[in-house]
């Protein structure tokens, strides 16, 4: 029972932004325009830096190492975030916010990745958020897969690491030379 669209769409607009931080108040407000978010105040370079700040803290969550150190980076979030949870109908149906309203994109952010990063991890696992596997790639993604054994952020970096694998097992590349055709 899905009881808040928050988990999901909170998380993946979370690891966009990380993996391509915003540079301008308007490139970030386009973005979460595009993410679906309602703006209901004007977006200022103070937002631009509130949420390169809270990025920050949530790539600890990302990187911690193990479930307890995960959680009490994410309740530390949680609580510089914290307010009541209210309904609204700002964009034409019923749904709840977790922040108090008329609050700057900034702190809308903050509170949208915090709940909805505690959502996803409490929904899904603990471990359904991580770094790609490709060690040059090194980008966040939320792990929405059904086994939630997903270990690249894309099907490109999936393939590229197949084709490496693949390589480093073929004759040519372990010294072996390969026979002549006749």
């Amino acid at each position: 029972m899905q009881l808040n669209p928050y988990g999901a769409d909170a998380v993946e607009l979370a690891a966009d932004l990380a993996n391509r931080r915003p540079r301008s108040a308007d490139e970030l407000a386009d973005r979460c325009r595009a993410a679906g978010l309602v703006l209901e105040v004007p977006v200022s370079a103070d937002d631009v830096d509130r949420v390169l700040a809270t990025l920050d803290a949530w790539e600890r969550v990302v990187d911690a190492q193990d479930e307890r150190d995960r959680a009490a980076l994410l309740n530390h979030m949680l609580a510089a975030a914290a307010a009541y949870p209210r309904l609204t109908d700002h964009a034409g149906r019923w749904h709840l916010h977790y922040r108090d309203a008329g609050q700057p994109l900034g702190a809308v952010l903050t509170s949208l990745i915090a709940v909805g990063t505690a959502l996803h991890l409490a929904g899904r696992g603990m471990h359904r958020l991580r770094r790609c596997a490709v060690d040059e790639c090194g980008a966040v993604f939320a792990d929405t897969s059904r086994t939630g054994r997903q270990r690249y952020c894309t099907a490109r970096c999936a393939n590229r690491d197949a084709v490496r694998r693949h390589r480093s097992r073929s004759p040519a590349r372990r010294g072996v030379a390969a026979l002549p055709t006749p």
